[in-house]
């Protein structure tokens, strides 16, 4: 072989090398580009201003947001408005219950596997003594802005991601245990339930649904990196609405503040807050307004909930 052709086909072969090392380069590029990216902050500003509007609603219906009450309804419509603008596909879903109507808000983010769906939901009803912004304003305020923050980043989940905001959980569940009934065989759809039932107690703990070990670790996780202790939720086990999917099989997992019982002495050492008083004394009482809602943890479990979504979607 001729030096100049030695010389030729060397430079052929660097030339092939280096667009292949190219070609590597970009296709790596493009895999980690498709990412999932990190789950972004929720803005705690924005869950309060859903608080204030359900405070508003309240308020402008007698001072509640019952089952069979107009709050309930109103309180539906204003979610709804605020996902239709947003690009999710919502449904509303009626039933009776002591002789009123009830109502399901079910929203469906577009694309993801559907054999495949991961679901977040909270009950958005209160009792009839009072507005219910902690119970549970705060878990539907929540769920809200974390699915806007969806809507916002454009996600494409590899899951199918579906939020609810379930009406008369506090007689018993009744608005989840219509939705569970309905799914039929296409309860085997459902990769996770998430259920955020107070999320924003004004004396707050950190507790961590453990009916599953893979969802309660994803919570556990994000809490820890925070530097936040956490504690297994069982005093309101069984309480909420994931009791209506558990029952069927479906993997639940879910995060909880605190409710009527009483915060430990070591319980205010790992979270602050008072000893001896309870996570939420305005439970189930007139009381529960926007003003009863710690910010902080609010913060914490929103985020946490977007944190959740976006890993157990990906």
């Amino acid at each position: 072989m001729s030096r100049s052709a030695r010389i030729r086909r060397a430079a052929i072969a660097t030339g092939a090398a280096t667009a292949l090392a190219t070609t590597l380069f970009i296709t790596a590029g493009a895999h980690a580009g498709t990412a999932p990216a990190a789950a972004p902050d929720i803005d705690v500003k924005a869950v309060k201003a859903d608080l204030d509007q359900l405070q508003k609603i309240a308020d402008a219906n007698g001072g509640n947001r019952a089952h069979g009450q107009p709050g309930h309804k109103a309180s539906i419509d204003f979610i709804k408005e605020k996902l239709d603008k947003a690009g999710f596909t919502t449904q509303v879903q009626e039933f009776d219950n002591n002789g009123a109507t009830g109502y399901n808000l079910v929203a469906d983010w577009p694309g993801g596997d559907e054999g495949k769906t991961v679901m977040a939901g909270a009950h958005v009803d209160s009792v009839d003594a009072g507005p219910g912004i902690n119970d549970n304003g705060s878990g539907s305020a929540g769920i809200l802005e974390v699915a806007l923050a969806v809507a916002k980043s454009e996600l494409k989940p590899a899951k199918h991601l579906r939020f609810a905001w379930f009406g008369d959980e506090e007689d018993g569940m009744i608005g989840s245990q219509a939705y569970v009934d309905k799914l039929g065989a296409d309860k085997s759809k459902i990769d996770s339930y998430l259920n955020f039932d107070m999320i924003g107690s004004p004396n707050p703990g950190y507790f961590v649904y453990d009916d599953d070990t893979r969802l309660e670790k994803v919570f556990k996780d994000f809490f820890k990196s925070k530097d936040i202790a956490t504690e297994i939720e069982t005093e309101g086990d069984g309480r909420s609405d994931h009791a209506s999917f558990k029952d069927v099989g479906i993997p639940v997992g879910g995060l909880f503040s605190g409710a009527d019982y009483i915060k430990t002495e070591e319980q205010a050492k790992n979270w602050g807050g008072e000893a001896g008083k309870a996570f939420d004394a305005c439970y189930h009482q007139s009381c529960d307004t926007s003003k009863n809602i710690d910010d902080k943890a609010l913060d914490n479990n929103s985020d946490a909930i977007a944190h959740a979504l976006w890993e157990l979607s990906s």
